[in-house]
Formats: structure tokens, C-alpha cells, sequence
């Protein structure tokens, strides 16, 4: 394993207790500041991978390793992983009784230890990086799709993850308010956040990221650099996935 690569993937497999093979020897790796795209019909394996990279669901044989540390029975290293990697859902899982400064300053002070003061210094920051500083002290409900996926992507910054995944960020938003997250992920790539994204968001997918990864079946079909995966794919079933979407 070379230095360079913080997600190394190999030989992943994993059933479902109803005989669903999600994964299928899946082998991958990323390289810091890297922004890959994971495309792919519904049912491909897409939304497990990302729940195996950071132990949400359990691969059945195969290794996972996040910046030099295995994803294996050592809690101590579960741990330390679920510290290094943060995670947006298609759902925002926002605290509906908790504000908005409350939601981005809880897994610090719980998990982080942090004082309330630099917890809440912290939340600032990161909120004002998704513009949303300015509701800091309002409430779920009073926000809008866009604006609560902002800050769920905020509440995962703020704890200083060297990886973002993101499961179909967008996919539960109005398509006005589409645009106003993909934003904050683009300028999250510009600076050099190493970024793992599920979506079906070609535009996305082809101004942002450096490869895409086509997912089948729970097998990589097709992986390759964005540019060749738009413009001449190898496959005969990434060909046909493209004309189907583009």
C-alpha cells in the first residue's frame, strides 16, 4: 500500500440475509484530495460500499484500510475511523428538537470532547462555509431541504474528517434546491477534501470529479478517468448505462 492512498479496498464481499449480493469482489483505492464518482443502476452495490468504508455494514470476506488504519474487530480502530470519515446521507438526520448551532456541536462535545466554546467556534466555521451561518439558531423545520442537507454537511465537517462520503446527497431535494448543495461539494473539492460520491448527478460527476467508478451487480464494471468514462467507455454496459441517462 503506497502512502498516497487513503481508502484501499480489496476483495470486498457481502450478501444480504435475503441472498442480495450487494458486493462482489469489489477492489478499489483512492488517493488523498481524489474526488471519485460512484455511478450505477438502483441495486448496484453503490450506497454498501460506502457503508462498508466506514462500518456501518459488515463486508463478509475482504479488507477495508482508511489512512493506514484496518477497518477490523479492534474498537480502537473503529473508532478512529469513524473519526477520520464523515458522512452525508440522502436523508439529513437532522435532531428535529435541537437548532441548527445544536445539531453541528454534539458529536464534538460528545465524541471530541471539546468545551462548548470551541465546539460552537468550530460549528461557525463550517457553517459559514455552506452559508448557513446565518440560521445558526434556527430549527429543522424552519429550514429547507437544501439549506438542512447544508447543514448536515456542515455537522460533518465540523469534525475535521480527511474523507467525505456522500450517499445520494441530493436525491430527496426539490430540483431548485439541487444546486445550492452541489455548490458547497464543488468548493469542498476545489479545496482538496478527498471525496467518495454517489450520485446521479452527471453534470456533477463530470465537472468535479478526477475518475468515475460504474458499479453493476455489485461489481465494478467500468473504472476509469472521468474524461475517458464520458467520452469513449470500454464497455459495452457503460455505454448503454450512459445512453440511458445522458
Amino acid at each position: 500500500m503506497t502512502s498516497d492512498h487513503i481508502v484501499v479496498a480489496e476483495h470486498l464481499h457481502k450478501t444480504f440475509a435475503n441472498g442480495v449480493v450487494a458486493l462482489a469482489d469489489f477492489t478499489t483505492r483512492v488517493r488523498r484530495g481524489e474526488v471519485v464518482v460512484v455511478v450505477g443502476p438502483s441495486g448496484a452495490g453503490k450506497s454498501t460500499f460506502l457503508r462498508c468504508l466506514n462500518g456501518l455494514e459488515e463486508v463478509d470476506r475482504g479488507t477495508i484500510v482508511i489512512d493506514s488504519i484496518p477497518l477490523d474487530d479492534n474498537p480502537a480502530n473503529r473508532l478512529a475511523i469513524r473519526k477520520e470519515v464523515g458522512m452525508v446521507f440522502q436523508h439529513f438526520n437532522l435532531f428535529p428538537h435541537m437548532d441548527v448551532l445544536s445539531n453541528v456541536t454534539i458529536a464534538q462535545r460528545r465524541v471530541q470532547k471539546k468545551p462548548r466554546s470551541e465546539a460552537e467556534a468550530t460549528a461557525m466555521d463550517v457553517l459559514a462555509k455552506v452559508g448557513m451561518a446565518n440560521r445558526a439558531h434556527s430549527f429543522p423545520d424552519q429550514l429547507s431541504g437544501g439549506q438542512q442537507q447544508r447543514v448536515a454537511i456542515a455537522r460533518a465537517l465540523a469534525m475535521n474528517p480527511r474523507l467525505m462520503l456522500f450517499d445520494e446527497a441530493t436525491s430527496a431535494l426539490d430540483p431548485e434546491m439541487i444546486g445550492e448543495v452541489l455548490a458547497v461539494m464543488k468548493k469542498l473539492a476545489r479545496e482538496g477534501m478527498t471525496m467518495i460520491v454517489v450520485t446521479h448527478e452527471m453534470g456533477f460527476a463530470r465537472e468535479v470529479s478526477n475518475r468515475v467508478i460504474f458499479m453493476d451487480a455489485g461489481t465494478i464494471i467500468e473504472e476509469c478517468a472521468t474524461e475517458i468514462f464520458f467520452s469513449r467507455p470500454a464497455k459495452e454496459r457503460t455505454r448503454s448505462f450512459l445512453d440511458q441517462i445522458l
